[in-house]
């Protein structure tokens, strides 16, 4: 029998046995209220009312014992608190068919206190002691008492033993509650961590906003709506050929670490991954933790430029592993407003981003060269002024019956400085585009004698508007 099962049924025969004790509770305090009748009885002489108490109370005994072991405790009064009044209201009568013997009656009455405490609350403390009090006063209203306040002597220690013996097997029975409480603690714990190991494992499989919603209380999936997002697609270039050509162990540890490293640059962006296809990544901004538009596509922009110079490293180390073909990576952004929500089956859902600039953005990837970053001209409206970006003109996707503005990433501005061949700005009334790597020799000096006489017309222009405005 292995560890798990001993420990359900170590769990199952705790929960069956614990139930017993009230049982037992009820066959000590009976016994205890017989044994102080039975020393008030004297041979040949007959108490009738003390011989038909002991009887009745037998029969008592007999009677809840056999119904608390067939019917659960689940009546309402639950029948453990009908039986504890009845208790009271017979040691109430056995005290006024013993004549208010002191020591008994006080034994008997410390112990009702005591019941109420333990296993009820106000109510319980009051109905106990108002059952008390009605079984001792109809006793009395029969049964004319001498008002004795010594009594007998075997009363007292009959009384005192049975009651010893309820308090003594009330204390076993509260230290195997508290083991088998102790018990539960350290089963909760131990489920406890077990369910956060698995909530963080599961974490990893949804999108931010699915968890969020399944954490909060109403666990209600997240709503559909529009958002404004920025798109971003890539894959590795030739990938599925690689694919033929590696051993399935070989391509496992190529593509885990690839998606590894490029998770880490995705998560210190604040991009949310929307899903994994393969080699290609989908990766959404402004779903969560949007920072606005703008913010949201500079930040795509950045990690799109950060994968890319990543690329290079990872293309060294593959190389060092034998692998010769050379692995490039082909992104594709875009920006504008999709739908977001959950779609599937009541058996099966997914939560993504729908429309028509989702799949624009991904055409964009598949229509880019190796190791180039494409993007539409709503993202480049947002972003030109941090990003250097190259004009390629128009290209025409499929799914889409208009020609497509694109413009190639270079790199950002701040990571150009002094050494940028690309130089680009568009204003109202002025535009300028330089690309160094296209620039031929015989056209450099005519084109800075242009830019001299530029900056000489515009110079002059200010001086003559300044002398305007004077």
């Amino acid at each position: 029998m292995n560890k798990t099962t001993e420990f359900a049924n170590s769990t199952s025969n705790q929960a069956q046995e614990l139930p017993e004790y009230p049982l037992y509770f009820r066959i000590l305090l009976c016994f205890s209220m017989i044994g102080t009748l039975a020393t008030g009885l004297q041979w040949p002489e007959v108490d009738y009312l003390r011989s038909g108490a002991i009887i009745g109370l037998l029969a008592y005994l007999y009677a809840t014992y056999s119904l608390q072991k067939r019917l659960r405790d689940d009546t309402n009064p639950p029948l453990s608190v009908i039986l504890g009044t009845l208790d009271s209201f017979f040691m109430g009568a056995c005290i006024g068919i013993i004549e208010l013997s002191l020591l008994p009656a006080i034994l008997f009455w410390i112990l009702i206190q005591f019941n109420a405490i333990t296993s009820g609350g106000q109510q319980k403390w009051l109905r106990d002691n108002i059952a008390y009090f009605v079984g001792l006063g109809l006793v009395l209203l029969i049964r004319e008492p001498d008002w004795s306040v010594s009594g007998r002597l075997e009363m007292g220690v009959a009384g005192l033993i049975g009651i010893a013996a309820y308090f003594c097997a009330y204390g076993v029975y509260t230290k195997k509650r508290l083991e088998s409480l102790d018990f539960e603690h350290q089963k909760l714990l131990k489920d406890q961590t077990t369910h956060k190991l698995r909530s963080y494992q599961l974490s990893r499989y949804l999108p931010p906003p699915v968890w969020k919603a399944i954490n909060r209380e109403n666990s209600k999936p997240p709503p559909t709506q529009r958002k404004k997002l920025t798109c971003f697609f890539s894959d590795i270039k030739d990938f599925s050929v690689l694919a033929e050509e590696l051993e399935a162990e070989t391509l496992t540890d190529l593509l885990n670490n690839y998606l590894t490293e490029m998770s880490k640059i995705v998560e210190e962006h604040g991009g949310t991954i929307d899903k994994f296809m393969g080699d290609a990544i989908m990766v959404l901004f402004g779903d969560n933790d949007s920072k606005g538009a703008k913010a949201d596509c500079r930040r795509c922009l950045a990690m799109a430029i950060a994968m890319r110079k990543r690329m290079k490293v990872l293309q060294q180390q593959w190389r060092n592993q034998g692998i010769s073909r050379p692995l490039s990576i082909r992104m594709g952004i875009n920006t504008g407003y999709c739908t977001v929500g959950t779609f599937g089956t009541r058996h099966h859902l997914d939560y993504t981003a729908l429309g028509a600039h989702v799949n624009l953005a991904s055409r964009l990837e598949s229509a880019a060269s190796p190791g180039e970053i494409l993007i539409t001209h709503e993202s480049w409206s947002l972003i030109k002024d941090v990003v250097l970006c190259q004009d390629k003109g128009e290209i025409t996707v499929k799914g889409f019956s208009h020609p497509i503005k694109v413009y190639q990433v270079i790199d950002l501005r701040k990571n150009l400085g002094k050494q940028q061949n690309y130089i680009e700005e568009n204003t109202e009334g002025f535009a300028m585009h330089l690309d160094m790597d296209k620039l031929r020799n015989y056209d450099r000096e005519r084109i800075i004698k242009t830019l001299e006489s530029a900056v000489t017309t515009l110079k002059g222009q200010d001086i003559i508007s300044i002398k305007k405005d004077l």
